[in-house]
């Protein structure tokens, strides 16, 4: 009850200072002009009124409090020198104040006007318009600096003038007709200029008129050929599809789709339908039995699920003769109960199941918008990372849909196939072993790709590739580092050094085994999540990845990391890719698969595998004890690889199984 009373005396209080703020010049000319009241007991009437108002106004209104400051420093010395004076001095110094605040936030930022925009709309901080709106709100402030120093020179001409019913007539009432014309101004501008900020919708908010219906979403071929997919084809495809999700029995769907644009019209069907999705890279028959337990399967490529019931091919559902209103409002999808389940090799290699809610997956895109909207924006999105995949589905699905940028229908499987995209500006998402094999081609033949963007993940990308990227692409990579369980949680650009930078909303740490614990939004336990990543995290911030904790081996008592061993192997210069890999025998020891440049290729042309070997034994003899030196070499023209780029290692290890040690 007393509580409830305080907060209405302050809202009492701002009201009356407000108010009395307003009437001031008015008041001073009446009460000493027109009433004659004593100079003196005016200004002991202004002292407690500033007194009361500083006391019970709350903390947050600062503006008030200063001004309560300042009326009360009016009044002393009103009271002290006897000086009707000394009252007209307020509107001035007011002036000033608000001068003073606003014109310190252009170089204190954020700016006032933002400050203000953001307390109204919360949506605004994290946006892909942000940076936009501050830009608008800092122009805004500018013109208020501009505004308080024009009303502040004709206050103090006023008080000078001679005449009170001037200073009053100014101050008290066209004062603020003039600022009320700045507020009508800046509002009719704000209108027009909203309409020029672009804004993100992600699938958890999508309606109907969420964009024009000739919005472009998809495209096939390079983006000058123009053969479209448009909004308006989106909603009749999702349409299409939720008739007929619901007429089938199943809460867990298995959704795999090669083509994007079916991906996507699936991929929103079936949550607006409220189904569980379950994505899986990997169609070997007998993971996605094991996986399938029974559920409906999704799919564009019936070839791969031929042992499983219960298949529905997605391009025949969408040719059915099926008839949709498209004034119908769409089903909402609710983002926190939104389950798609994902499968990861983890530390172990085998795949363990990860549960990820479209709320995690659409505050990563999120972030990523409000750093880079604006280059995304330029651009169409071509990609060569699969969409079952966290990476890819973030990257190549859900960013450029919400963003309304369009994407291409199908993925780039060849790095020849990047020479043909140079009508149009591009962002390329993609991966550290696509963009080796792009840069080795590409190399010593024309220019592709016209001012990309790249985006890399799904493991480390040597900076000598990403050098050659620049000299191919003109552009250095941006590369994310993140996982399927903790999404994305930094990035850097190894021209600036090999640090990488958090995301603004993550906290990390290390565990007694030198290992990241991450803590974000995009992880639902509070206590974080703990990486096989060795990290060391520096002063301001930043950190360094040391490899992997599942990387390190004891060979013969002594510890050994397999990245490190690999990255002494690449900076021979001779080497294109490596996988080192520990092989238990009678012991322990290491195992080295290569693959050589052109350089390399040329250095050991028609010399003896035992030649090579001993090269690299002297080579790597320069850095470890020869016990720790791989014992086992293989030279191949390419290593196996899965669809996201990354070694295939059981596949490797295959290749020593069979053979006697090397020694």
């Amino acid at each position: 009850m007393i509580q409830n009373s305080l907060k209405v005396i302050k809202r009492l209080s701002v009201i009356l200072f407000s108010i009395a703020a307003v009437l001031y010049p008015a008041m001073v000319y009446y009460f000493l002009a027109v009433r004659n009241i004593p100079l003196r007991h005016f200004s002991v009437f202004i002292i407690a009124f500033a007194l009361i108002a500083f006391f019970t106004v709350t903390s947050k209104k600062k503006s008030f409090l200063q001004g309560s400051l300042v009326l009360l420093a009016v009044g002393i010395l009103c009271l002290i020198t006897n000086s009707s004076i000394i009252l007209k001095f307020y509107p001035l110094l007011m002036n000033v104040l608000m001068f003073s605040f606003f014109f310190s936030t252009l170089f204190i930022p954020p700016n006032m006007i933002f400050r203000f925009a953001t307390m109204q709309d919360k949506s605004i901080k994290g946006s892909m318009g942000e940076r936009k709106v501050e830009a608008y709100c800092k122009n805004v402030t500018l013109i208020w600096c501009g505004f308080f120093i024009i009303n502040g020179s004709i206050a103090a001409w006023t008080i000078f003038s001679g005449s009170d019913i001037l200073w009053s007539v100014y101050n008290g009432g066209i004062s603020y007709v003039l600022i009320g014309l700045v507020f009508t101004g800046e509002f009719i501008i704000r209108k027009m200029t909203q309409k020029n900020i672009p804004k993100a919708i992600p699938i958890s908010a999508f309606k109907n008129n969420s964009r024009p219906l000739a919005s472009i979403i998809c495209y096939e071929g390079i983006y000058s050929e123009s053969k479209f997919k448009t909004w308006g084809d989106f909603l009749e495809g999702t349409a299409k599809l939720r008739i007929q999700i619901k007429n089938i029995d199943g809460e867990k769907w298995l959704l795999y789709c090669d083509d994007i644009w079916l991906f996507l019209l699936s991929f929103t069907a079936l949550l607006q339908c409220k189904k569980e999705i379950v994505l899986s890279a990997n169609t070997g028959s007998a993971f996605i039995e094991e996986i399938h337990s029974g559920a409906p399967v999704l799919t564009d490529n019936e070839e791969y699920f031929t042992k499983l019931k219960n298949i529905h091919y997605i391009p025949k559902l969408l040719n059915a003769d099926i008839k949709t209103d498209s004034a119908e409002n769409v089903p909402q999808i609710s983002a926190d109960n939104a389950a798609v389940i994902m499968y990861t090799s983890g530390s172990t290699g085998k795949p363990k199941e990860v549960r990820q809610r479209l709320t995690e997956l659409e505050n990563d895109n999120r972030f990523i918008l409000s750093k880079w909207g604006e280059e995304v924006l330029k651009r169409k999105f071509i990609s060569t990372a699969g969409q079952h995949h966290i990476y890819g589905l973030l990257f190549t699905v859900l960013l450029p849909f919400t963003a309304g940028v369009p994407f291409r229908r199908n993925r780039i499987d060849f790095p020849e196939e990047l020479e043909n995209f140079y009508d149009a500006q591009y962002t390329l998402v993609t991966v550290p072993a696509f963009l080796k094999r792009a840069v080795e081609i590409n190399v010593q033949k024309k220019p592709c790709l016209n001012s990309p963007w790249i985006f890399s993940s799904g493991g480390v990308l040597d900076p000598k590739t990403a050098q050659k990227a620049r000299d191919v692409f003109g552009f250095w990579p941006v590369e994310i580092y993140g996982s399927t369980e903790t999404s994305g949680i930094a990035w850097r650009q190894s021209c600036n050094g090999l640090e990488w930078t958090i995301f603004d909303n993550v906290q990390l740490s290390v565990n007694q085994d030198g290992c990241l614990n991450i803590i974000s939004p995009y992880i639902k336990e509070k206590e974080g999540f703990q990486t096989s990543d060795m990290a060391e995290i520096l002063k301001d911030g930043r950190f360094l990845l040391k490899g992997r904790i599942d990387s390190v081996v004891k060979i013969e008592e002594k510890r050994i990391s397999t990245v490190e061993m690999e990255n002494r192997i690449l900076q021979s210069g001779i080497v294109s890719d490596v996988c080192v890999i520990p092989i238990h025998d009678r012991r322990q020891y290491l195992a080295a698969a290569i693959v050589f440049n052109k350089n390399g290729k040329e250095q050991f042309y028609n010399l003896s595998k035992n030649d090579i070997n001993n090269y690299w034994k002297k080579h790597l003899g320069q850095y470890f004890d020869n016990i720790v030196i791989p014992k086992k070499w293989r030279y191949l023209d390419a290593l196996p690889l899965d669809s996201q780029g990354k070694k295939k290692k059981d596949d490797i290890m295959q290749l020593f199984n069979n053979e006697k040690k090397e020694m």
